[in-house]
């Protein structure tokens, strides 16, 4: 079974054997795939916090206080 760190060792041979120009669209493809996962995160907190008081009616109630404290 391949480890990690296998894994992480043929994408450098594979790396290695192209040409430089191929290595940068490689490294603005890595790029894009950061930046996305970051702006994905940042997009999902803030619909989280436009959400909230829509929703505390439901949330804050006497009868779900309990789940409070999990």
């Amino acid at each position: 079974m391949a480890t990690e760190r296998d894994h992480i060792r043929e994408l450098i041979d594979k790396l290695e054997a192209l040409p430089p120009e191929r290595v940068a669209e490689v490294e603005d493809f890595i790029d894009f795939l950061n930046n996305r996962s970051h702006y994905d995160k940042r997009l999902i907190q803030t619909a989280s916090k436009v959400a909230e008081p829509s929703l505390a009616e439901i949330w804050d109630n006497p009868e779900d206080d309990i789940y409070d404290q999990l």
